[in-house]
Formats: structure tokens, sequence, C-alpha cells
């Protein structure tokens, strides 16, 4: 990766940046619903309800579609990797199929919302294939396509795809489906303001109060007092319901460049094997002689590791297997993912009655956001939903079931909030320009930065969410923290939540 691509723009926001920034949230506001985040579980949700004839209100600490959504792969699939065969065996037949289900259910939702509102998004389907290489894995793709064709999905086991290097085995699911993300969600917003839906950008929420009404309280000093508050914030930004047990975040790198529509795979493809290898094509503006190659992997604890070596292996394996390949996009995204297997969307905590969550996608979060916008505008408008139950974030059987998992990231955790602490300090002088580190110092640990005229930068190194260390992306430039995976500027700038309050400036 060189100098020139360190910023990690996006290609989705390079090609729809989205105009004019709507307002803060300046005044007092009184809504039916407010729903905090503006991705696409808090955009879809407010569109649904707003259709459903709710007042509605937007909070988006930043831009809307410009977080996590903004930097996603948009693959539109309800082929997850390998999740059937683990459904069947957790959650028992019936679990896989509601999951199958409500997954092929909200694609086809959103098939007829591009279609209704004449959204140019670039929706295309595309076969959906979880491939291995190694023949010792055959069995398990095996597994999976037999427990994918069992919950109800079209699914098939193939040992012939369109990559460019032979595999031993894949799953096949037809007519799934990919589109740029940021122009779908922008029309989305344009329609849920239509339906006298309100947005706010750079607004900030810090407070909640329960009750009836429930009350928000932004940074701004502005309130918001709702019947109904969902918390679309893709990691929860209110610990009441302690979901920060139950969710492991992970950063994943993303490269993107032309190559010719010769080269184009038609499909979308992932393995969950060697680092994990995604990759799937775009449209290329108006070139039809090329197609945007998009390739994820290489998937870290944020705040950990040689993050451009990272970047440098996925290059690598992409010009090695799609010759000719021009990348001129370097990003990563950021997922949550559950201990127990299925996202938790629904009621916060055991006692809410007005307080709603959407979080722990495990990578899947278009097909998953778009599900949670019906599931949660059913529950607020007093429908049915068949699928409830499967994501209930109240849910205690498979979280005892799936324990391991829960252990082993509670294990990580400590071991980062302990183990950090303990990490030698390397000297201020010797940090060259571009480049962070954590150093011990009289008042403590800081997190110092020299930028590229020499200058240093210094905040507390403790992440204001839960007091971890954070550590430093160099690809990125920024500060992460390996907890609960809350980033920050180099000036302490909160980029990334769950925490809402900057790093403290210090003196160095």
């Amino acid at each position: 990766m060189t100098e020139k691509q360190h910023s990690g723009d996006s290609y989705w926001l390079n090609t729809a940046p989205g105009g004019e920034r709507r307002p803060a949230l300046a005044d007092d506001l009184d809504v039916d619903v407010a729903v905090v985040g503006g991705g696409i579980a808090g955009l879809c949700t407010a569109w649904e309800l707003a259709r459903a004839g709710r007042s509605v209100a937007v909070l988006e600490a930043g831009r809307i579609a410009a977080g996590v959504t903004g930097h996603t792969t948009a693959k539109v699939t309800a082929l997850h990797s390998l999740v059937y065969d683990k459904l069947r065996r957790t959650r028992g037949g019936e679990g896989a199929r509601l999951y199958a289900r409500s997954q092929a259910e909200a694609i086809e939702r959103t098939a007829g919302v591009v279609e209704e509102l004449g959204v140019d998004c670039e929706w295309e389907r595309r076969g959906s294939y979880t491939y291995v290489t190694d023949a010792d894995r055959v069995d398990e793709v095996r597994a999976e396509a037999r427990a994918a064709r069992e919950a109800g999905l079209p699914a098939s086991f193939v040992t012939e795809t369109g990559l460019p290097f032979p595999v031993a085995g894949a799953v096949e699911v037809p007519d799934q489906a990919q589109f740029h993300p940021r122009k779908y969600l922008l029309a989305l917003a344009d329609d849920i303001e239509a339906y006298g839906g309100r947005l706010y950008e750079d607004t900030t929420v810090l407070g909640l109060e329960e009750g009836e009404p429930c009350r928000l309280s932004t940074s701004a000093g502005a309130f918001v007092t709702a019947r109904d508050v969902v918390v679309a914030t893709h990691y929860p930004v209110f610990d009441r319901a302690l979901l920060f047990t139950r969710l492991s975040p992970r950063r994943e790198l993303v490269v993107a460049g032309p190559v010719p529509a010769e080269l184009d795979p038609e499909g979308m493809y992932i393995t969950p094997y060697g680092g994990s290898r995604s990759v799937r094509t775009a449209p290329y503006g108006d070139d039809a002689s090329r197609r945007l190659l998009v390739v994820t992997g290489e998937h870290f604890t944020p705040g950990t590791g040689d993050t451009r070596a990272r970047f440098d292996r996925l290059a690598q394996w992409a010009r090695r297997h799609f010759p000719g390949v021009e990348l001129t996009h370097f990003w990563a995204t950021q997922d949550n993912d559950p201990t127990d297997t299925v996202p938790l969307v629904g009621p916060l905590h055991p006692g809410a009655r007005h307080t709603y969550v959407a979080t722990g996608f495990g990578g899947w979060g278009m097909s998953g956001g778009m599900m949670a916008g019906r599931l949660l505008t059913a529950q607020i408008t007093g429908g049915e939903c068949a699928w409830a139950g499967l994501y209930d974030p109240r849910r205690l059987a498979s979280a005892v079931r799936e324990a391991p998992a829960f252990l082993k990231h509670q294990a990580q955790v400590a071991g980062h909030f302990v183990g950090d602490r303990l990490r030698p300090s390397p000297p201020v002088e010797a940090l060259p320009p571009g480049e962070g580190a954590v150093v011990r110092t009289e008042s403590g640990r800081l997190a110092v930065y020299r930028d590229d005229e020499g200058a240093l930068h210094a905040v507390s190194a403790r992440c204001t969410h839960m007091g971890c260390l954070v550590g430093f992306n160099a690809a990125e430039r920024a500060w992460e923290c390996p907890c609960h995976g809350s980033r920050f500027d180099t000036d302490g700038k909160v980029v990334q939540g769950p925490a809402t309050k900057p790093l403290e400036r210090r003196d160095i």
C-alpha cells in the first residue's frame, strides 16, 4: 500500500459523496420513534417505520451511510459462510429455517424497494459461494450445502466456480444480490424525509432515560423525547444491557480496483480459511470493458498487529489471482461477532419496554440490517414476526450452549485490559513520522503520534468506553481499542463507537 492510498476512503464513499450535510440537531424534538445510528440497520428501520405512519428521527454522530455501512463489501445474500450446519446443531432445524427465511425475505424486500423507488444502485443478481481449496475441508462445505438446503435455500455442492483458480468444493446459492450500498441508502434517506421523517447528522447521543416516553440527550445539549428508541449504532453505545460481553469486534481489510471484464468471476465468493478471502466485482462507472474487483480478508482484532503488512498480503493475493488488476482503493471494515452466532435484534434488555437494539451481524450486515428493519418495525407497531424469538437479545439458552465462545471472548478482553499495561514502552524519540505508540509517562500511559512534519500529538491511551488501552493502526492512522472496537483519530476524536467521548489530549 502506498502513502497515497493510506487514507482508507472506500469506493462507495468516493462514488456517492452524498451532497450537503444534513443539519445537526440543535433544538429539542418530540417524535414517535428515535433511531440512533444512520447505517443500514438504522435507515432500514426508520424507512419501515415512516412507511407504517410513525414520526421518526434518525440521529447520526457522523454522516449517514458513511460509517461501517459505507465501508462494507455490500453482498446481499442469505448464504453466510458456514452458518447453517452450526445453526442446525445449536438451534435445531427450525432455527436454521427461520434464519434462512428471514435473510431471504430481506433480500426480496430490498429488491422490491429498489424497483419501487427506482434506485440506481447497481443492483445485480449473482450467485453466492462459500468455497474451500483444501480437500480436507470438503466435508464441511458438503455439510453446509445439505444444511442450507434443509433450511430452505436452493443450495447445492459444486466443484466448479467462476474463480480463476481451482477449488476443492463450494456451496452455491443462486439468485442472491449485490449493490452500491451508499447509493441505495441515500435514496432511502430521501424517501424517509418524503414521508415526514427527520435525519440529523453530526449529532452524538450521550444519554438515554427509559420510560414512557423515553428521553435522549445529545452532546449539543438538545433532547429528543420518543415513545420508542432504537439503538442501531453497530456496537451499542449504551452498556446497560451488558451486550459488550457478547460481542467480539473484528476489523477486516478491503482492496479494490478495475479488472478487464473477462476476468469477472461472475459471483460472490468467500472462504473462511487462510485468513479469509471474499471476492466479488461491481460495475466500474460507465466503462463496460472493466469491472471493479473487491477483495476482502486479513481479519484482526482492532488495535493489534501490523496492518500495513496485512494490506500487502491481501494486495499480493489479489494481484496473483487477478493479473493486471490496478488496485486503486484500500480501506477497512469492522464487524461484531456475537458469541452465540445469531445477531441480537429486539428489546435492549430483559426489562425493556420501549427500547430496542440491532447489533452483532457478524459480517453480514446488509441482509441482517434489512431484516432488522422489518423485525423492529413489527415489534414497535404491534405486528407479528416469525423469527423474533430467534434474534431476541434476551435469549439465554443459546448463550449457555455456546458458553465456550463467550468465555474465550471474556478472556481475550481481560488479556488486553491487563496484558497491554505490561508491555514495554518504546522511547518517544525513536518514533518515526507517520507512526504512533503507547508510551509510559509519570502521568500514565499516553498514545503518542508523530505526524509527517515531525510534530507529536499525545492523548490519553485509555479508551473512554471502558478503560482498555488503545493500539495504533499505522495503515489507517487511528487509535483502536482491542476490547470493544472503539476507534479514534490521531488527535483523539471519536471515529467509531461504542465510545462517545474523545481521548483526552495531553502534553508531552
